[in-house]
């Protein structure tokens, strides 16, 4: 039976536009975001193939909790920084030369909040960078802050990137791998130029975020 018609089941999906500012978190779109994109899909479509209520809410609950809780950190930096930025008579808001504008095709809740983790991470570059111009952060602090917290989030990706891994090796082990395979892809984000005009379609897939990803 084709693809499309194993892969019937019609998934409420919403567009969502974000434009990212920062080149750290740019560097995000451009050496992971796509791949922890698909990974979240791929897990989306996994659990939904084994069809066990206990294991979904399992691992839903993993994924949730890792973004959910580098969010909270994320957030309490920013408001850390702002307070600095306040505190040092700061008002101005850095302009960006190059922003970056991407299409993602949210398709669960695991997803929205993975996008709004690259967004929070942008607004706390932008403090970081406002401080920076302005004099109160060295260079070397706001590489090293910039570093950290972008190394942080290509960490987050890497874990839910094996976890994907983890439950469709658990379906191949059910006897599930061919369901697997006739599953059609989805186009789950699409980059989009400052223009506006559509540059790349990403559909799931199998590409390495590598442990150097991570680290630089």
């Amino acid at each position: 039976m084709p693809a499309a018609s194993r892969d019937a089941f019609s998934r409420p999906v919403f567009d969502q536009t974000i434009r990212i500012q920062s080149n750290h978190a740019q560097r995000l779109l451009d050496r992971g975001f796509l791949l922890v994109v698909r990974a979240l899909y791929g897990i989306d479509v996994v659990l939904r193939i084994i069809g066990d209520d206990e294991e979904m809410d399992q691992v839903e609950e993993i994924v949730g909790k890792l973004i959910g809780e580098l969010a909270e950190e994320l957030k309490a930096e920013h408001a850390r920084l702002a307070q600095l930025r306040e505190s040092n008579g700061i008002s101005a808001t850095p302009r960006y030369t190059n922003p970056k504008r991407i299409t993602v095709h949210i398709s669960s809740p695991q997803l929205a909040q993975y996008t709004a983790l690259i967004e929070e991470l942008d607004r706390l570059m932008t403090v970081m960078d406002a401080l920076w111009l302005t004099g109160v952060l060295t260079n070397k602090q706001r590489a090293d802050g910039a570093y950290q917290w972008r190394t942080r989030v290509l960490r987050t990706g890497r874990e839910i990137i094996e976890i994907e891994r983890r439950a469709r090796a658990s379906a191949e082990k059910r006897g599930k791998g061919e369901e697997l395979s006739e599953v059609e892809e989805s186009v789950v984000a699409q980059e989009v130029s400052s223009e506006g005009s559509e540059t790349e379609e990403s559909e799931g897939g199998t590409e390495e975020l590598s442990a150097e990803d991570a680290e630089t």
